[in-house]
């Protein structure tokens, strides 16, 4: 099997377990979400309603799949699929990251979807969420156009 065709199965079978496990946890549901998002419930309950702590259980599980590979990482001399790790090298913080966290964390807050749960909930079908990656997608295309 050639190397371009494998490296298509790993990204989708990724893809598909990634999309799998969001579906699963919850992380397709905006009302779960805003849920974990609301902290002021932790203070005030009857007025602000109910904090959901359920969405920690799945960055835990997110950490104790990333650590491993990153704690293996130093030790291979090459990834399996690629000739060499393409990983990040900046480290500074800049106007557009900052901008970039901000309209993120508003999206996410607001609507209750960033992007990776958002493309698995438009397989569940609604309007919200298609009107959401329809405005994400511009959005992208706007920060790649006028941004850089």
């Amino acid at each position: 099997m050639s190397l371009s065709i494998l490296r298509f199965l790993a990204a989708l079978a990724a893809g598909t377990i990634f999309a799998f496990g969001l579906v699963l946890s919850g992380m397709t549901n905006p009302v779960k979400v805003k849920g974990f998002l609301n902290a002021a419930g932790l203070i005030d309950e009857a007025y602000f309603g109910s904090w959901n702590p359920s969405l920690i259980f799945v960055m835990c599980g997110a950490l104790l799949v990333t650590l491993p590979a990153f704690l293996l990482l130093p030790r291979m001399k090459k990834p399996w699929l690629d000739s060499v790790f393409n990983l990040p090298t900046r480290t500074d913080i800049d106007k557009n990251l900052i901008i970039g966290a901000v309209l993120f964390g508003l999206g996410w807050g607001l609507a209750g979807y960033c992007p990776g749960p958002a493309l698995a909930a438009l397989l569940l079908g609604g309007q919200g969420v298609l009107c959401f990656v329809v405005m994400m997608l511009l959005g992208m295309w706007s920060a790649k156009k006028f941004l850089r």
